[in-house]
């Protein structure tokens, strides 16, 4: 096939620190490209890949972020673009699905993001003219009526994340510096409990400065490492050595790829009980799923009962990158099955 691939263009292909989604898209693209399909990747000209790379800027505009203009351009690229594609998959924000459902051949966009009122409504909008995947059951589920044709899980290059079954005595944070993320509750867990933490986080919006002055530094004691965004290597061994991973979420994640990045490396998740925590950590078995902080707490305490290799396994046979890349290429042609279809009803009327 010959596929269109749009990444968000904040952030080079595959990032080199932040950047679950173009993580993501570079796996896929990839993927797709060892298995003989023909990809155009839409992306920061910084992007590494064996895709025929096409970008409308110079270097990632990530000071930009959360602005119109650079997601409207590279969108606007993709779609303008003489591919001749039997397909193109999105993964940009509203912007991208917004130009595709006035595009001529099918476009199929990844719902990336959770179901606010705001996008449930902007989703329904389009009908069936662009193509949507879930990625998680919850998610699907929280949008309702819109045109969700399948449910794709995210998956990790197993091959990144070394396993060990023996671990340090820390217990580890990762993630984006906000409230829903809960960095703030890492630091109260790790206090009570008297433990070692390394909180490694995303840290460069105003918001995100403001929130940890606010409601993280002051609950920072001589027990917490505070780390900025760190690479690749760096993450994959913080993984392996840690005694578990805390994901203190408070907001409905649609999925989550920190805890399949632990569990990869044989490091157990304790995770409250929100969005797909429970597609993706099973528990007793790869961690422990709780309510509040003080089974949070407790959970922590019995971390030593889950088996390294059962948490690695079930990456392996859930959340590997060739699983997704199967995936992905049936749900493209059920995709192009369904505008087919829809293009013979069309005749007949």
């Amino acid at each position: 096939m010959k596929i269109g691939m749009i990444a968000p263009i904040w952030y080079p292909i595959p990032p080199t620190g932040y950047g679950g989604i173009e993580m993501i898209v570079s796996l896929l693209t990839e993927g797709l490209i060892n298995k003989g399909h023909e990809v155009t990747l839409f992306a920061a000209a910084e992007s590494v890949t064996k895709a025929k790379l096409v970008s409308s800027f110079k270097t990632a505009p990530s000071a930009q972020i959360g602005e119109v203009y650079p997601d409207l351009i590279n969108a606007m690229t993709a779609y303008t673009y003489n591919g001749d594609f039997d397909i193109i998959h999105d993964h940009s924000g509203i912007i991208g699905p917004a130009i595709g459902a006035f595009y001529e051949r099918p476009v199929l966009h990844t719902l990336h993001g959770p179901a606010t009122p705001e996008a449930k409504r902007f989703y329904g909008l389009l009908g069936n003219r662009v193509y949507l995947n879930a990625i998680s059951e919850y998610q699907r589920e929280s949008f309702g009526n819109v045109n969700i044709i399948d449910t794709v899980y995210n998956a990790i290059d197993l091959s990144k994340y070394s396993f060990s079954d023996e671990k340090d005595d820390y217990l580890l944070f990762l993630g984006r510096m906000n409230p829903e993320k809960g960095a703030h509750l890492a630091v109260e867990i790790a206090n009570k409990l008297g433990k070692r933490l390394i909180l490694v986080a995303k840290m460069v919006e105003p918001a995100e400065k403001r929130y940890f002055k606010e409601q993280v530094e002051p609950l920072i004691k001589d027990n917490t490492e505070v780390w900025g965004e760190i690479d690749s290597r760096t993450k994959a061994e913080l993984f392996r050595n840690a005694k578990c991973t805390l994901f203190p979420i408070q907001w409905p994640e649609p999925f989550g790829l920190v805890m399949i990045e632990s569990l990869a490396a044989g490091t157990p998740v304790v995770a409250m009980r929100n969005g797909a925590v429970p597609e993706v950590v099973v528990d007793g078995e790869t961690g422990f799923i709780v309510d509040d902080i003080d089974q949070m707490i407790e959970a922590v305490k019995k971390v030593d009962e889950i088996v390294p290799k059962t948490c690695r396994a079930y990456v392996e046979d859930h959340f590997s990158t060739t699983t997704m890349v199967n995936h992905y290429e049936a749900t493209y042609e059920l995709v192009q099955s369904l505008a087919e279809k829809k293009l013979a009803m069309r005749a007949v009327s």
